[in-house]
């Protein structure tokens, strides 16, 4: 099971087939994978700091490793059964998701996040200040009374281990 950490794998084929082989069969596989930031408030939150930093948090090139990179279906497909796995299935999930009490805790968190960190890093101080402060004010039209809640987007995604 995993939450979204999947995305990342730089060789996406051969990490499923490695998870493959730890599966006895008819072992199931499942996990969550975001779909696009277009289908999300993730999206223009994360632009909002892209004018300040040297790249954007993660690739979205199709085929690297990234937040968007198991946002097709088809795509998921290809890596599953390619790996290994069949009966592969994508069921889109939305929910609220809760960031934190206000938009300064959100963009906290959010700014603690592996590939926005790795961006952070990648830049002197002042962007990344000035980055920091572009995501919190980007938080706050999704402030509600004690939290920041914006709509998430996901697939979840299972497959079997013939």
């Amino acid at each position: 099971m995993s939450r979204f950490g999947i995305m990342f794998f730089a060789d996406p084929v051969a990490a499923f087939a490695n998870i493959g082989r730890a599966l006895r069969p008819g072992g199931r596989l499942a996990m969550l994978s975001l779909r696009s930031m277009a289908e999300q408030d993730l999206g223009p939150v994360l632009a909002a700091m892209t004018p300040h930093l040297p790249g954007r948090p993660a690739s979205t090139e199709p085929g690297r490793p990234g937040p968007e990179s198991l946002a097709d279906p088809a795509r998921v497909h290809e890596v599953l059964t390619g790996a290994g796995f069949e009966d592969v299935a994508t069921t889109p999930v939305d929910a609220t998701q809760t960031w934190g009490t206000d938009a300064e805790d959100a963009a906290a968190f959010l700014g603690a996040w592996g590939p926005v960190r790795f961006m952070l890093g990648q830049t002197d101080q002042d962007s990344a200040s000035r980055a920091l402060a572009a995501l919190t004010e980007a938080m706050r039209s999704f402030e509600r009374p004690g939290a920041v809640r914006l709509r998430g987007a996901a697939w979840l995604i299972t497959a079997t281990r013939p």
